[in-house]
């Protein structure tokens, strides 16, 4: 493992960022510039509208007066490119190329004059030339005002429209991504306060392949669920990510993968935090982001980037580079970009808090201290806990094993010692114990080796666009993308489930209760002398283990994108169609046990034969006769086809223009799911000994079938833009009144016909206030997996109540609270259901948008925006659960009776012991709990959306920008299901323990997650050649159920505030030092931890990121 220290001129760095983020009062997410441009000449208009705009814009030379161009105002807080657009409407004027700084527009006769937008700076000259001045003019009387308080392409399907103005949207350009100091698209994405929690992540699961894990990130907007969201790339859908997983209602779930983003290559993030059904389909239910990427660029950028994490192993590099081509005659552009990373992630050997399961430090000095929830170190550990297949076990008249058969071993060290086996081990009968002197009995990988919690990760991205205007108007458009990615990680070993056990053969060679004699006819030197067993010895059963080598995983990820379309402008209309294709493929695969293979090399009676009474001393080579790589390969595909046409005066009313924008989509998508054979049914096993088949093959994972399955839709959108009062109808408080209308219907093909509204209506009270509301509905059909799923069957760790209670009762333990022994890996066998229905959404919002007029131009810009949104969905898919379940069974055993979901063994003899004396009839460990997929009772989430920007003018000190987002959550409440209801009825009665959580209902903010209050933002200075940028964000405190004291006080997780910062300097000159840029900037400026939580690594990867103080340094050339 490196270490990285700082040198003293890295620290002197540091404390200048560190100064600059002390600076940064109202951090956030920067506005477009604001606007004020009069009428005229196209030719005097251009240079105002660089200047204010901030780019170099270069143009056709003036053609004389049969050539003049005359366009109207343009006022109002915009995106740059969206009120070029808006500018160059009808002028027959069109954008060639875009490199991020410098735009080039085209016309028929491509004679270049420069139009600088930065001090005039002619793209020939080397020297600094006069600034460009507009002339003073008179604005045409019949000449439009382009208007507008913000212009976004993902609010409104109509170009030019004043409706995406009236729904709330968080835009980030490309100089706030460049802020937030992202690598990735997690990073950028957890920047916005309305995402909600990050369920799918590098490392989830551990060693489970049920979990989409490797380079993924999810997408959640306002913590709605991952398939709420919709991802757009260049305003169209993409591909979800072939692997699911279980979401917090245990049904199988798929998202978009955030870090398939290219994040060096975007021009702007849109996050549309309003319903979108109308306009984007009907399964946007929280909301639409749109990535919108560079393209159109006459030259070519390269950077490369190398970042390390302070005293940690983490090293990472990353090379973009994008390079465009104009034809000759500027009618044609081909632009590429290309983006490498490789990080070596992180593992729990790099810091000092992750470094070991036990949590007791984190803890010390809380009433929470002696929780058994505190020490995260798995019970299930090479220390094994086993059956004897027989009767009861003794040596020379001391038992070695329960009436059930059950013993367990250890060192010898730790004393209480049945008998000795050598080798300091020694065996005692029952379970082991957990606590105390047999602590050491639980498992810790993550001390004794590298057990990553970020992957290490290489990963590339390939994006080409391509367009050619045509003579007669029409463009060709196009776009190729490539991501591939692979993600190495080490997790723990492979573990034991109750619902695969595994018997060891009397032959054993290491076998305590073996044969006397080898089958050569030698002695077994490893049978304990003296025991009251036959001489041929019994089998074992190995309940509870824990591989000693950990597992090696590796993921591969690849997304392809291809589209091809055409646009135009004709009859008044912009059109456009294209043809998308799109397919992400992923091949997991990890180190596997085949549970045939392993059960032959326990019958060894040779030295040679697998050890499981050792406490894991076996030599890997041993390891090697039955471990084995299993693979998981899904893949999804996407087949799009669309129209759409738009017209912003599609007729005039007494208000003005009405626009329209209507459009036809079909889209196809599959998903196939193709598990190992070992766990899809086609390999079995079949235990030699006792001839109970098992449906899974592979040790430790539950078993799950193939899954295939396609969806066709087709949906029509229309969208009105109606203005239904103007400015020049002097009306008193109404300056504007603005409508927007707009519905979508889509059919399924295996769920039928649906149709969604939407309203929005934005009211102007004066000049630089509005008021903005909006009502729709939305739909989200079950995805393809939870349709067409049979049987699958899941494990996770759950506690079996009623065993508590009986040891609470007879005094074996002190309390529920600290009931310790009787959590473990419990199978849940989930069955489809035919009669599910679709869920459904209704949302509201309203928000006031202020931007004060009686500030002087020269103090700057200012936006302040407050917004008020409500989900009301119904229907949301879920389960009852099997934590749920063994609740209810407690509930039930208390009365006589039992839940007949929970399948259980029959009791042993050990479990009628423990049990007598407690009023409660005896209950055998599970098997599994049965459940089914159905729709859940209602939920509502309510909360205030908040936002402020400032936009500072040219000054003598330069160019300041500073905006602050944040968002609080008022109300997240699902309803609980009758069931549900009884069980927390039954806290209030007594018959369910305060320190027992019911899952699936109630109050969910703060609750594993979910914070209430999430603010970001971000501040950038550019004077003269230099650019400093920082960033922030914060998340309020939110409660862990899974650490619960007796009277039910959930342990609080606190809040942080996480800050970066980076310095840039531009160089010019002539030579090769000419558009070079030399940047240096830190993550995690403080070098925080993670607030602690109960996991065992001592953090919530859903809220928070382990990254220490990251520094990098950042090169770029242009040329």
């Amino acid at each position: 493992m490196r270490s990285f220290k700082l040198l003293p001129l890295a620290s002197a760095i540091r404390g200048g960022l560190a100064a600059t983020a002390l600076c940064v009062a109202m951090p956030a997410l920067a506005a477009p510039p604001q606007f004020d441009i009069n009428g005229g000449r196209i030719e005097e208009v251009l240079p105002e509208f660089a200047r204010q705009a901030g780019l170099q814009i270069i143009a056709p030379a003036a053609m004389g007066d049969e050539g003049r161009i005359e366009v109207g105002q343009l006022k109002g807080q915009m995106d740059p490119r969206q009120a070029l657009n808006r500018l160059l409407s009808g002028t027959g004027l069109a954008v060639a190329s875009d490199d991020g700084r410098t735009i080039t527009l085209r016309a028929a006769t491509p004679m270049l004059a420069s139009l600088g937008g930065l001090g005039g700076l002619a793209v020939a000259q080397a020297a600094e030339p006069e600034p460009v001045a507009a002339a003073p003019q008179e604005t045409p009387a019949s000449g439009p005002v382009n208007t507008l308080d913000q212009i976004t392409v993902v609010g409104s399907q109509i170009k030019g429209s004043k409706s995406a103005a009236i729904l709330p949207v968080a835009t980030l350009q490309a100089e706030q991504i460049e802020a937030t100091g992202a690598v990735s698209g997690d990073d950028l994405y957890r920047s916005i306060p309305q995402m909600g929690n990050v369920s799918f992540s590098g490392t989830n699961g551990g060693n489970s392949s049920n979990y989409a894990r490797g380079d993924i990130a999810s997408v959640n907007l306002r913590g709605l669920g991952v398939g709420n969201t919709l991802l757009l790339i260049n305003g169209r859908r993409t591909v979800v990510h072939p692997t699911s997983q279980a979401d917090g209602n245990l049904v199988p779930v798929l998202t978009y993968n955030a870090n398939t983003v290219p994040v060096a290559n975007l021009r702007r993030v849109e996050v549309l935090l309003d319903g979108a059904a109308a306009i984007y389909g009907t399964d946007a239910v929280a909301g639409v982001v749109n990535n919108v990427l560079r393209d159109d660029m006459d030259g070519g950028t390269l950077s490369v980037q190398k970042g390390v994490g302070e005293g940690t192993h983490l090293s990472d590099v990353s090379v973009n580079g994008m390079w465009g081509r104009n034809s000759q005659d500027l009618r044609s552009n081909v632009t590429i970009a290309f983006n490498y990373y490789n990080t070596t992630g992180l593992n729990s050997l790099d810091q000092d808090w992750t470094r070991s399961g036990n949590r007791i430090d984190d803890f010390a000095g809380t009433p929470y201290a002696g929780l058994a929830g505190v020490d995260n170190r798995n019970t299930n550990s090479p220390w094994g806990n086993f059956t004897a297949n027989g009767a009861r076990v003794s040596q020379n008249g001391k038992w070695l094993t329960t009436a059930a058969g059950a013993f367990h071993v250890k060192p010898t060290s730790n004393g209480n010692c049945g008998a000795t086996l050598g080798d300091g081990l020694c065996m005692q009968s029952g379970s082991k114990a957990t606590s105390g002197a047999d602590a050491n009995l639980r498992d810790n990988h993550q001390s004794l080796y590298p057990v990553s919690i970020a992957p290490d990760v290489r990963r590339i991205n390939v994006f080409a666009t391509g367009k050619h205007d045509f003579e007669n108007g029409i463009s060709l458009f196009s776009e190729a993308g490539l991501y591939d990615s692979r993600a190495y990680s080490l997790q723990n070993g492979v573990n034991t489930i109750s619902s695969l056990p595994m018997t060891v053969a009397a032959s054993n060679y290491w076998n305590p209760f073996g044969a006397v004699y080898l089958p050569d006819g030698t002695l077994n030197p490893n049978r304990l002398q003296g025991l009251n067993i036959g001489a041929d010895g019994l089998p074992v059963t190995i309940t509870s283990y824990r591989f000693e080598r950990p597992t090696r995983i590796e993921v591969k990820n690849t997304q392809v994108r291809a589209l091809a379309g055409l646009r135009g402008y004709h009859f008044g209309f912009d059109w456009e169609s294209a043809a998308l294709y799109s397919k992400a493929k992923v091949e997991d695969t990890q180190d596997a046990v085949s549970m045939t293979l392993f059960q032959q090399a326990l019958a060894d009676s040779t030295s040679a034969a697998y050890n499981p009474f050792c406490g894991g001393c076996n030599d890997w080579s041993k390891l090697d006769r039955f471990f084995y790589k299993a693979r998981r390969q899904s893949e999804t595909e996407l087949y799009l086809w669309d129209v759409k046409a738009s017209r912003p005066d599609l007729f005039r009313t007494w208000a003005g223009d009405v626009g329209m924008a209507t459009g036809l989509e079909v889209r196809h998508e599959t998903q196939r799911d193709d598990r190992d054979a070992h766990v899809d049914g086609s390999l079995t096993f079949t235990d030699a000994i006792t001839g109970i088949q098992y449906p899974s093959d592979m040790y430790g994972v539950s078993p799950t079938p193939d899954t295939y399955g396609s969806r066709t839709v087709a949906g029509v959108f229309a969208e009105f833009s109606v203005p239904l009062v103007s400015p020049g109808m002097d009306i008193p408080l109404v300056r504007s009144l603005d409508l927007q209308v707009a519905g979508r219907a889509e059919r399924y093909n295996d769920f039928g016909s649906v149709a969604k509204p939407k309203l929005a209506l934005g009211w102007q009270i004066i000049d630089g206030l509005t008021v903005r509301s909006s009502w729709a509905k939305g739909f989200r059909a079950p995805n393809l997996e939870q349709v067409n799923a049979t049987m699958v069957s899941r494990s996770n760790s759950r506690t079996d109540w009623v065993q508590c209670l009986a040891d609470v009762r007879s005094g074996a333990q002190a309390s529920m609270a600290a009931c310790k022994g009787y959590t473990a890996s419990t199978t849940a066998r989930r069955s489809g259901n035919p009669d599910l229905k679709p869920e459904t959404s209704t949302n509201t919002s309203a928000g006031i948008v202020f931007q004060p007029q009686f500030i002087p131009e020269n103090f700057g810009r200012f936006t302040f925006a407050v917004d008020y949104y409500k989900y009301a969905q119904e229907g949301i898919i879920g389960l009852f659960g099997e934590g749920n379940a063994l609740i209810l069974d407690y509930v039930l055993r208390q009365q006589g009776s039992s839940n007949a979901d929970v399948v259980r063994a029959d009791p042993t003899a050990d479990d009628i012991a423990r049990y007598a004396g407690t009023g409660l009839e005896a209950a055998g460990k599970v098997l599994y709990v049965t459940d089914q997929y159905v729709n859940l009772e209602p939920q509502t989430v309510r909360g205030v959306d908040y936002s402020f920007s400032w936009a500072s003018p040219e000054t003598r000190a330069g160019r300041f920008d500073v905006s602050l987002n944040g968002t609080r959550l008022i109300e997240f409440y699902r309803q609980r299901s009758p069931a549900l209801q009884a069980l927390e009825d039954a806290k209030g009665s007594g018959l369910v323990d305060p320190s027992i959580r019911v899952t699936g209902g109630g109050n969910l903010i703060g609750n594993g997650g979910n914070p209430q209050w999430k603010w970001s933002g971000t501040l950038t200075w550019r004077y003269q050649q230099v650019s400093v940028g920082a960033s922030a964000r914060y998340s309020s405190s939110f409660v862990e159920n899974g650490l619960v004291l007796a009277d039910g006080t959930p342990w609080t997780v606190k809040s942080q505030t996480l800050a970066n910062a980076f310095v840039k300097y531009d160089f010019r000159g002539d030579g090769w030092v000419d558009g070079l840029s030399l940047k240096v900037g830190a993550n995690n400026l403080a070098n925080k931890r993670p607030p602690v939580s109960s996991d065992a690594f001592g953090y919530s990867s859903a809220v928070y990121q382990a990254y220490p103080r990251y520094w990098y340094v950042n090169v770029t050339k242009a040329f």
